[in-house]
């Protein structure tokens, strides 16, 4: 039987959309919200890690906050590195775990990195930056 409305059974899963993936990662909406909160505008570029890297970490004092908040500052730290550094892009590991992995195939876990800055401040998310971004 035919049935043309429902068109051809596909055989293969569709090719993921990686703008539409870097869209979604970037939301960050928690860390957008402290952000805003203290008067920092987060616009994807480095002297918005830098603004970020200033502020006064209230979310310490909170153990339910921070882990939430440390993996958007992981993931917005990636978001700024794959949008102004050239080859760099998200890749997922078989395990599940989001890394940023360069042009040259060297690979960074920005989402363990933006937990240790939101428990410790150390390191500071611009200094990665620059370190990505000279790599």
């Amino acid at each position: 039987m035919n049935i043309p409305f429902l068109g051809k059974r596909r055989d293969s899963p569709r090719a993921p959309d990686p703008e539409g993936i870097a869209d979604l990662l970037a939301e960050c909406e928690l860390l957008r919200s402290q952000a805003s909160r203290e008067g920092v505008r987060l616009d994807d570029s480095a002297a918005s890690l830098e603004a970020l890297d200033q502020v006064l970490p209230r979310w310490r004092d909170d153990a339910e906050i921070l882990p939430w908040l440390g993996n958007d500052a992981g993931l917005y730290l990636g978001t700024v590195i794959v949008r102004t550094v050239p080859g760099a892009a998200w890749h997922l590991w078989p395990d599940g775990r989001l890394v940023v992995r360069l042009a040259s195939g060297r690979e960074f876990d920005v989402v363990a990195a933006g937990h240790e800055w939101a428990a410790a401040g150390v390191p500071e998310l611009s200094q990665l930056y620059a370190e990505v971004a000279e790599a």
